[in-house]
């Protein structure tokens, strides 16, 4: 059940009176739920706004809370390491304390649940950080309404307005890995990308794009998969790729562990690389180092993105709004062993 206003606020009655709601509907839309009509759910944050309810619990004393939340999509992966490398840096330098979450939402891809969303007021955080997170209209909403600030860290769609986040010049990546293998001579170049409408996808396949229109190479659509970001799905599609008529002498893959992939499917049709086929990956985890040949990959700086993601959540709890509030930090090709000059 929704809590109501402070003794001096309005009531959740109150507001539903004022937005000509029922009380179990102005509950739902205090509490996020979906199930709500977008005309009602605007009128019930107007009443909450025009009235001044708040339902996010102060900090003790008057004193601002030094707690912030940080919500990953998942914890089992070289990925999150990095990211909790950076933020655990970030928040001891501004004398934070932190609480990791991880799960998937159960409607619309990655995202916290209702459920987070409440914890997360009920103990009074200052903020928090979402990570690769697809947030709903609904959850945006309640957000806005606890007056709780928050950062999305490499965020799957491009966020709403107003919304401060940080990313990765994924489009120069995309441009810099493509780029590389056509200084290397190579002229039949495919790509493998994650989700195609997705925010960092988009922009890696946009940035190979223009890199072969930049050489005068011609698009061509049968060089072009995409995978999920599933190893699996990367190794069926390269081992397609490879028994093409005019196979690919390079690969540029959107992910590390998809890059990997590519090696078992190059491995299974008796190629090697870089001999037979180079490829490139994207993001410069471990694993890309522990490869045999080494992986040459783009370098998008995680750690250094989280951190950048909480010192902004630190000045959005302080007041301080940051001048733009979409931060995209800088990629780097980092050449290593799986990358040479095409065959003659």
């Amino acid at each position: 059940m929704a809590r109501t206003g402070g003794p001096t606020g309005p009531t959740l009655a109150i507001v539903a009176r004022e937005a000509r709601v029922s009380v179990p509907t102005a509950s739902k839309v205090v509490n996020g739920r979906e199930d709500v009509a977008p005309e009602t759910r605007r009128r019930v944050t107007e009443a909450l706004d025009r009235l001044g309810y708040v339902r996010r619990p102060r900090a003790a004393a008057g004193r601002p809370s030094s707690l912030v939340d940080v919500v990953l999509h998942s914890l089992d992966s070289s990925w999150s390491g990095a990211v909790l490398h950076g933020v655990e840096a970030a928040a001891a330098e501004a004398g934070l304390e932190i609480v990791v979450s991880a799960g998937l939402t159960r409607t619309r891809g990655y995202g916290p649940g209702r459920g987070r969303l409440h914890r997360l007021a009920a103990r009074g955080s200052a903020g928090a950080l979402f990570s690769r997170a697809n947030l709903t209209p609904s959850q945006y909403a309640w957000l806005a309404q606890h007056r709780i600030p928050f950062v999305l860290l490499d965020p799957l769609v491009e966020p709403p307005p107003g919304v401060a986040w940080v990313g990765a010049d994924d489009l120069g990546g995309g441009a810099a890995a493509t780029g590389h293998l056509l200084a290397l001579g190579h002229r039949r170049i495919a790509v493998v990308g994650g989700h195609r409408h997705r925010l960092g996808t988009a922009a890696r396949i946009a940035g190979h794009r223009a890199a072969l229109a930049a050489a005068g190479l011609p698009y061509r659509p049968e060089y072009e998969r995409y995978a999920g970001f599933a190893p699996a799905r990367a190794r069926r599609h390269a081992l397609e790729l490879l028994a093409l008529p005019e196979p690919p002498t390079a690969v540029s893959v959107c992910s590390d562990a998809m890059a990997l992939a590519v090696y078992e499917a190059a491995a299974e049709r008796g190629l090697r690389v870089p001999g037979d086929l180079c490829v490139v990956g994207f993001g410069d985890l471990p694993e890309s180092r522990w490869a045999a040949p080494a992986l040459t990959t783009v370098r998008r700086p995680l750690s250094d993105m989280a951190g950048t993601a909480l010192r902004l959540l630190v000045a959005l709890t302080a007041g301080d709004p940051p001048a733009s509030l979409r931060t995209e930090l800088a990629t780097r090709l980092v050449v290593r062993g799986s990358t040479a000059p095409a065959p003659n």
